[in-house]
């Protein structure tokens, strides 16, 4: 939101440097983005004063040229030519000297000393069009003669620049959308030091006309439109505004348009109500009503756009038809145009979720939709309506014409807080008077009801929307008094905060150091996707998507049931920009809807919230050259990864169980799940070729997806043991093992640790052989068996007894032939 420096003066009566100006206002919580200069001519016509012809001469060698003196308080003459066929001795006239810079339109153009035809020309008598302030190029800009020579001809022309102030408004602070709004905090503030003056526009002299002209106002809709009230206006001239006006709008930023809607958008910016103007001759049935309109419903708005209206849309009506998207945007039929000579003023207050909706599902957002859509003060409604037909009375001509209709069927009632002066002091960390508190207050518009030793109890002034609790107005106290001004304390205190082990943030982050060190990139997508992901799919269905009541867009109407989709779009992105090769990993959440567990007296119970971290590995893994080995295919190296990643949360592969997962079919090509005392720690999976292809890609992607949760949770079950340093040395025996297709590596490893007691550390598959030297249907296994013994050294007979044990458990469970 912009606010203009001269344009605040107007309210409240401040001399402080800008950028000290700026400081405050972020201090009192309305913080400054940007500083910058408005010139109100391009240039600031630096260089340019008030001079006068002291002599005015043909120039001998051109007819259409004259050679003057030029005197600019300077002490000494200028000899200026000039080809102006009004230039004459004694005129007062605005001259450009060496060094300065004339702009016309996109051009621009340095003054220096140059000849012309053989005459020295030292500077330039300026055009209308030459100074900025017109498009006359006929003749010299003639001043009156009681301009004083030697004044900078900003000074003279009033063209001091202004300041613009940027400020990032935050929704909750919707009162001080306006110049007034922050002259009023200003006012608070400066207000401790000295006595300030608060400048409200006066509204005293407005009159209500006899109902020569009148516009009867019915709302259907209450609970849309809170308050509506309305006033017409005949004799009015619809032209150009005034430079001053026009000066205002262009100084935060706003085009003017004409005098009428000018004059609406300047009582925006000045009190914060927005206000809309209706051509009163194009309202049918001399009525207003406010109402909803059926689905499909078409409505042209200002903007020559037609839209397709939803029976959710709060619609201006006349008798016949509709007339503007209430608090968004006016309609094209009953715009003003040159033409209007009779008009309605609308001051109105909407519910701001109405508004907030409408402006989001038709992507309009106007001043106005951004005030309504935050809630604005509805006792500011006939004071802005008031101020508005003033203006319009004094610029454009025209005169009230009727009384003011004022339909508020149920008022706003204001908030009433009580506070404690033991809390003011907690919170704040200081101890404050209690008078000083009560001036802060009511500084602020708020209303003592009550007061006693303990504390008060305040009414919110109706702009304040979003304060409601005691804290709030608490908060109201500190931002006035000033966060600087509150002192350290001598002592301070602090209490010992224990998080539970183990803690799955420190645990994430340990992960995350991990997998960045062995080059991964974290990813972060929107948990915003498209319900479309989830049309053709049987993992999740449709009716568990949550959905969102108000989407921005139909490609972020859900929230993600899968971490899958959000990191594909992440791969193909980089993959468009030549990043082939990629390794990601995220931490998010996941979103989940179960209407078989909805609870009337709880809504959020059929709403499930889960956290995911996944991995992919896409291209490859290293890049090329020379003397690079067979690469492993990506399937085992981030196979690798994930195990490195249950380990580290104390899950070793080795206590883990195994197994070909066949579920989510239309997204795995192939997976295995881990799993341990029957909860599922993570899944490995080639994602399907289809999927893949949907999102424009060729090669394979390889995903991996932890359960959060309970990953950390088993991680906690694990007991830490120690054991000294083995004494005596490992053995290793090497077996090979003739099975069933069907037999998987899992089941072996099984068997050997269940049969392999005390002596058995480690077993490792170290080939696989399926050809035409084993019999179809079988696969050949050669498997490592690490034995040791902590207590002794392992005998030949120790270890032939426990090879023999363990061929004997194959061949009666597997099937197996020892080769």
């Amino acid at each position: 939101m912009n606010i203009s420096y001269n344009w605040l003066k107007q309210y409240i009566d401040v001399d402080l440097d800008p950028h000290d100006l700026a400081a405050v206002l972020t201090g009192i919580g309305l913080e400054v983005e940007s500083v910058e200069t408005v010139e109100k001519v391009k240039g600031g016509l630096k260089g340019f004063v008030i001079g006068e012809v002291v002599s005015c001469n043909r120039h001998p060698g051109a007819d259409h040229l004259y050679v003057t003196k030029v005197d600019i308080g300077a002490g000494q003459l200028l000899d200026v030519v000039c080809g102006a066929p009004n230039v004459a001795t004694g005129q007062r006239v605005i001259v450009a000297t060496e060094g300065s810079t004339v702009y016309k339109g996109s051009e621009s153009l340095r003054i220096k000393k140059t000849r012309i035809r053989g005459i020295v020309s030292e500077a330039m008598i300026c055009a209308e069009d030459e100074v900025g302030l017109g498009d006359r190029h006929e003749g010299v800009m003639v001043l009156p003669s009681d301009a004083v020579v030697g004044t900078p001809a900003a000074e003279y022309l009033n063209l001091q620049p202004d300041i613009r102030f940027g400020i990032g408004l935050t929704p909750n602070r919707i009162d001080a959308a306006s110049h007034y709004g922050v002259a009023r905090d200003l006012a608070a503030y400066l207000g401790k030091e000295k006595k300030i003056r608060l400048v409200r526009p006066d509204v005293t002299a407005f009159h209500e006309g006899d109902d020569e002209y009148r516009i009867e106002v019915v709302i259907e809709n209450t609970q849309a439109c809170r308050r509506y009230a309305g006033v017409c206006m005949t004799g009015v001239h619809v032209a150009p505004s005034p430079l001053w006006l026009q000066e205002r709008l262009l100084s935060v930023g706003l085009n003017p348009v004409n005098n009428v809607v000018d004059i609406s958008n300047f009582v925006l910016y000045e009190l914060g109500q927005p206000l809309h103007t209706f051509d009163a001759d194009e309202l049918a049935g001399r009525q207003i009503i406010v109402k909803n309109l059926p689905e499909g419903s078409r409505f042209v708005t200002l903007d020559g756009t037609e839209r397709i209206l939803s029976p959710e849309d709060l619609m201006i009506c006349d008798a016949e038809k509709p007339v503007a998207i209430g608090g968004v945007f006016g309609g094209l039929q009953s715009g003003i145009t040159d033409t209007t000579r009779n008009i309605f003023i609308e001051s109105a207050y909407f519910n701001p979720i109405t508004i907030r909706r409408t402006s989001k599902r038709h992507q309009l957002y106007t001043d106005a939709s951004f005030r309504f859509e935050r809630g604005v003060d509805p006792e500011m409604t006939l004071t802005a309506l008031k101020r508005c037909a003033l203006l319009i009375s004094e610029i454009a001509g025209g005169t009230v014409a009727s009384s003011i209709v004022d339909v508020y069927p149920e008022p706003v009632v204001p908030a009433v807080v009580n506070i404690r002066y033991n809390n003011i002091s907690a919170l704040i960390g200081t101890k404050l008077e209690d008078a000083a508190v009560r001036s802060i207050l009511e500084s602020l518009d708020f209303t003592v009801l009550k007061e006693d030793r303990d504390g008060m109890q305040v009414r919110v002034p109706p702009c304040r929307v979003d304060v409601t609790r005691e804290a709030d107005v608490i908060e109201e106290i500190l931002r006035i008094y000033g966060y600087n001004a509150v002192g350290l304390p001598q002592k301070l205190s602090a209490s010992l905060s224990f998080s539970r082990k183990p803690d799955p943030e420190s645990m994430a982050e340990k992960v995350s150091n991990h997998l960045c060190s062995h080059g991964f990139y974290e990813i972060m997508c929107n948990s915003l996707t498209k319900s479309a992901y989830y049309d053709s799919l049987t993992s999740w269905k449709s009716e568990n998507l949550v959905r969102i009541l108000n989407p921005i867009s139909s490609d972020l109407n859900v929230l993600r049931q899968t971490l899958i989709f959000g990191g594909l779009e992440t791969i193909i992105h980089n993959m468009n920009r030549q990043r082939p090769d990629l390794k990601l990993f995220e931490f998010g959440n996941c979103y989940h809807y179960d209407a078989d567990k909805s609870c009337a007296t709880d809504p959020l119970r059929p709403y499930r919230e889960e956290r995911l971290l996944s991995l992919f590995m896409t291209g490859k893994a290293a890049t090329p050259g020379w003397n690079a080995g067979k690469e492993i295919p990506l399937y085992f190296q981030l196979k690798g990864h994930l195990e490195t990643v249950l380990a580290l949360m104390g899950c070793e592969a080795a206590i883990l169980k195994t197994e070909i997962f066949s579920g989510k079919g239309d997204l795995y090509s192939s997976a295995i799940r881990y799993s341990l005392d029957g909860n599922v720690l993570a899944e490995l999976a080639l994602l399907n070729n289809e999927i893949v292809r949907n999102f424009g890609m060729d090669g394979e992607v390889v995903y991996a997806e932890l359960p959060w949760a309970t990953l950390v949770t088993m991680a906690g079950r694990q007991q830490i043991r120690h054991n000294e340093l083995p004494r005596y040395p490992e053995v290793r025996r090497d077996l090979s093992l003739l099975l069933d297709q069907s037999v998987s590596y899992e089941q072996v490893k099984e068997i050997a640790l269940t049969e392999g007691g005390r002596l058995l550390k480690r077993i490792n598959l170290f080939d696989v052989y399926e050809g035409d030297k084993v019999e179809k249907g079988k696969k050949s296994y050669a498997i490592s068996f690490i034995l040791q013994d902590s207590e002794s050294t392992l005998t030949d007979a120790a270890i032939d007894r426990f090879m023999l044990h363990l061929m004997d458990a194959y061949r009666s469970r597997l099937g197996a032939v020892i080769r």
